[in-house]
């Protein structure tokens, strides 16, 4: 086999897994999430190699296929050095076909999935501003007349809070191919899925302002419980911008 005629997954997971030098295979990916395979799902592979590994990363560089998409790093760079963060939900939902390391490989995978307290809490707060930054804008921007832009800063609001929700839980918040899939197996505490997922999509498609006031009522008594009464409070009249207004029915 060569670059004209690429590796299967199959072989070339019987090749990968006779070298010593690779001590890690992680599939990712569609294949990776029971339901979400289709007809134009690839394999996305990461082969992980022993750090004394003669030519490094580009060992297997001729193997990639149409149905084989492979990165090939280095145990360190595995364990985070060399990982960036938009591939951390990847990882946490990620399928080890090869672990040579006594369960390393798991256990890498395990400290991806997981964000740290610290990170949390830093996270959160920096997307709870985020998200109070985009609705507090499409309301003002309803409020003037000014529908195109409300809309799309209500779009834009639904992004943040989805990075916001998942940080309080201290998860990596998963592609939007993977959302509905991830929240039917993994909830969200303390959140309804199918009602959180209707307000995500009636929010980002209409912009609805009382839509909007009533998701950040929810938002905000769950930020405060979480501790982010200061990011919130800064934001001082804006918030009744954000609220439902006092009597009104909400959305």
């Amino acid at each position: 086999m060569n670059a004209q005629q690429p590796f299967s997954y199959d072989a070339f997971i019987e090749l990968a897994a006779a070298d010593p030098a690779v001590v890690g295979l992680v599939l990712k990916g569609s294949q990776a999430h029971d339901g979400m395979i289709t007809p134009y799902s690839d394999h996305d592979l990461y082969v992980v190699v022993a750090d004394d590994t003669e030519n490094g990363p580009p060992r297997f560089a001729g193997h990639r296929g149409p149905g084989l998409d492979l990165v090939v790093v280095t145990l360190s760079e595995f364990r985070g050095a060399g990982m960036p963060d938009w591939e951390r939900y990847a990882l946490a939902r990620a399928r080890i076909v090869l672990d040579r390391l006594d369960g390393d490989i798991a256990r890498i995978l395990a400290d991806r999935a997981r964000l740290n307290a610290d990170e949390a809490y830093r996270d959160s707060a920096a997307w709870l501003d985020a998200y109070a930054n985009s609705l507090c804008r499409s309301v003002k921007n309803h409020r003037d007349g000014l529908a195109l832009a409300a809309r799309l800063d209500a779009a834009d609001s639904m992004r943040f809070l989805l990075e916001l929700l998942f940080a309080l839980d201290r998860r990596p918040r998963p592609y939007n191919k993977y959302l509905e899939w991830e929240l039917a197996r993994h909830p969200l505490p303390g959140w309804d899925t199918d009602a959180l997922l209707r307000a995500v999509e009636r929010v980002s498609a209409t912009g609805d302002v009382s839509a909007q006031q009533h998701l950040f009522a929810l938002v905000e008594k769950t930020a405060r419980a979480a501790g982010h009464d200061e990011v919130l409070d800064a934001w001082g009249d804006s918030l009744d911008l954000m609220r439902p207004p006092v009597g009104g029915a909400g959305g």
